[in-house]
């Protein structure tokens, strides 16, 4: 008997704690677009994000999906399959490589990579394991972003 009162006193207690969590999004900035590769058909650039995470908690991401517009020209979709653990109440560095090709870009496209700074646009969402849940996080932001020197 007493071991289920025990056992009962930890289940409130656990339910106290799990009610007084809450879940904020995470904040996620491009920092800069790390181009990687150029060839005939197309080429690789790396996005890297700063991502905080505001909560007392680790976050856990299972899939990000991201779609980068450069200049108001589609460049490329990406998925992230790996997980990703974001630290509680603290910035992640997280690099989401993106392949596109040439064809579908349009002729101007190329120019775009010779800057020093683009405008950029990216839709996409990210899934998240919390301990209050699954989360699915809408991705959207607009601004420029330092387009890095091709291999540096």
């Amino acid at each position: 008997m007493r071991g289920l009162r025990l056992t009962a006193l930890l289940a409130v207690a656990a339910c106290a704690t799990l009610g007084r969590l809450s879940f904020k999004e995470p904040e996620l900035e491009l920092q800069e677009i790390d181009v990687t590769g150029i060839g005939l058909t197309g080429g690789t650039f790396d996005l890297v994000f700063d991502v905080w995470n505001p909560n007392d908690y680790r976050l856990r991401s299972t899939r990000l999906e991201v779609g980068i517009d450069l200049e108001g020209t589609h460049f490329g979709d990406a998925l992230l399959d790996r997980p990703l653990d974001l630290s509680p109440t603290n910035h992640t560095r997280v690099v989401v490589p993106v392949r596109f090709e040439w064809a579908g870009i349009g002729a101007g496209a190329k120019a775009l990579l010779t800057r020093r700074a683009v405008g950029y646009g990216i839709t996409g969402a990210v899934l998240l394991d919390t301990p209050v849940g699954d989360r699915r996080v809408a991705l959207t932001g607009r601004g420029n972003v330092p387009l890095m020197k091709l291999l540096k």
